[in-house]
């Protein structure tokens, strides 16, 4: 029979993990002490995950419903290379934000092992490179131009883990050259600051991420009507 409160339990044994790999990026982790944060034994723990293995893939998925959480689907009335470069941002602060979870999601890699979470990311970018290919913005594929945005952003995050290091300077080097890459330079810089449909689609883009617009929700909804009317043109 199952324990009323197991669900719980394996809960407690999920955050005592992922608290444990944040305060030792990189370092192993130890069962035992996974354990004596919760205060249970080890066959609890190997009730829940099986296997040390179990519990480091649960931590992984735990990750990507956090990084999954802080994104935001592409929105057509948004120039799709601005939702780029925004999805890069958050890509990368999120990695220097939780580099012990980024490693596991990033860092441990099982040849032909491709997790349905790390494919919903992927498939996020994927969207704004459909996107931009439909508006004749890319000189590659969307699939090849999705693949090279998230090579290039795991790499420079990877980098920036391992160092120990947080080069925003770098990674807004990394992410403008990504993109030059797949648009040609020609298409590469953002939109300038006099088209009114490209300004107001990057303002209502930061205003949609930000969680701190000092304005009621019924003026914001108002604003948000009003720029993606803007942006419409």
């Amino acid at each position: 029979m199952r324990h009323p409160d197991s669900q719980d339990t394996r809960s407690r044994l999920l955050d005592a993990a992922a608290g444990l790999i944040a305060e030792s990026p990189g370092e192993s982790v130890s069962l035992r002490a996974v354990c004596g944060e919760v205060g249970v034994t080890l066959p609890t723990l190997y009730h829940f995950f099986g296997s040390k293995a179990g519990l480091l893939d649960a931590v992984t998925e735990h990750g990507y419903a956090l990084y999954l959480a802080a994104k935001r689907p592409y929105d057509p009335a948004e120039d799709p290379i601005e939702h780029i470069r925004w999805g890069w941002d958050a890509h990368f602060a999120f990695g220097i934000d939780n580099p012990g979870l980024y490693v596991l999601m990033y860092g441990q890699i099982v040849p032909g092992r491709n997790p349905n979470s790390k494919q919903r990311v992927a498939s996020m970018v994927l969207c704004a490179t459909e996107a931009a290919e439909s508006s004749g913005r890319l000189v590659v594929t969307a699939d090849q131009a999705a693949a090279h945005v998230l090579a290039a952003v795991i790499g420079v995050t990877l980098r920036q883990v391992a160092d120990g290091t947080e080069d925003h300077a770098l990674s807004v080097a990394m992410r403008e050259a990504t993109i030059a890459a797949i648009c040609g330079s020609p298409n590469a810089a953002p939109k300038d600051s006099d088209d009114l449909a490209g300004s107001a689609a990057r303002l209502r883009s930061v205003l949609r991420a930000s969680t701190n617009v000092p304005m009621s929700p019924p003026e914001a909804a108002l604003l948000d009507h009003w720029l993606l009317q803007l942006a419409s043109g």
